[in-house]
């Protein structure tokens, strides 16, 4: 994070670090963050500039020194401040629901998170495959979601429910494994597919494999509509671009 200056580079109110800024000085860094997203969503990390960031910005190029050391930075910010919402986005599981429901509501909370934020889920996964440190930021981001899971299964063994045998913590990796790739072939590659169709087999596959009863999943309203229906395949590209 850039150090705290004694005058911002725009001639504006002395500025520096988040916890030291003034009103004004957060204001400005938050909009360095937003036109960061929109640069890093419409030309991908590597030809993104910090030129073109502030110039979306609407400050001086300077001033983003101000607030970030480098583009990585503000990149690490972007991506903060991305899990925090998708995060706060997912609603907690109302009370009541069985294993197997509280598998699809978090399955279809995710789905609907990624969708939201596909072109910046979309940067995220194609620089983490050559950036050692932001590749560390999106096991990072897995890291808090496998946590959740874990919790979960552990607590469903200790329940009777759950094949005490099973490590949670490798199959929480396994199953949410297979769900991220699963969204980033339908919606980010743009795979033709069905979204109730594609959940519905995605929490299949995680509650048969928890040993789980599914009868709950092949009971909903939400199912039977989507077969009476029998909509044909669709691109997720374009669904997500809406």
């Amino acid at each position: 994070m850039a150090q705290a200056r004694a005058v911002a580079r725009d001639g504006g109110e002395p500025e520096g670090a988040p916890e030291l800024l003034t009103a004004r000085g957060a204001r400005t860094r938050d909009r360095v963050v937003a036109a960061a997203r929109k640069v890093f969503e419409e030309h991908g990390y590597h030809d993104a500039r910090v030129t073109d960031i502030s110039k979306v910005a609407g400050v001086a190029h300077g001033t983003f020194y101000t607030y970030f050391d480098s583009k990585e930075a503000v990149f690490r910010e972007v991506l903060k401040r991305m899990q925090a919402e998708m995060h706060a986005e997912r609603s907690s599981p109302p009370p009541g629901l069985t294993p197997a429901e509280r598998i699809a509501h978090a399955n279809r909370g995710y789905y609907e998170a990624y969708r939201k934020n596909l072109r910046m889920m979309a940067v995220l996964e194609q620089v983490a495959m050559f950036e050692d440190q932001l590749r560390e930021l999106r096991r990072e981001m897995r890291n808090l979601a496998n946590l959740r899971s874990s919790r979960a299964i552990a607590r469903w063994q200790a329940e009777g429910l759950v094949d005490r045998n099973l490590d949670p913590r490798y199959v929480a990796s396994a199953l949410g494994s297979m769900v991220d790739r699963c969204l980033y072939v339908w919606l980010v590659l743009g795979e033709p597919f069905d979204e109730e169709e594609g959940l519905h087999t995605l929490n299949l596959l995680c509650v048969r494999a928890l040993g789980l009863d599914d009868a709950p999943l092949l009971a909903s309203p939400r199912r039977a509509t989507a077969r009476k229906k029998a909509p044909a395949a669709r691109s997720g590209a374009r669904r997500a671009s809406r």
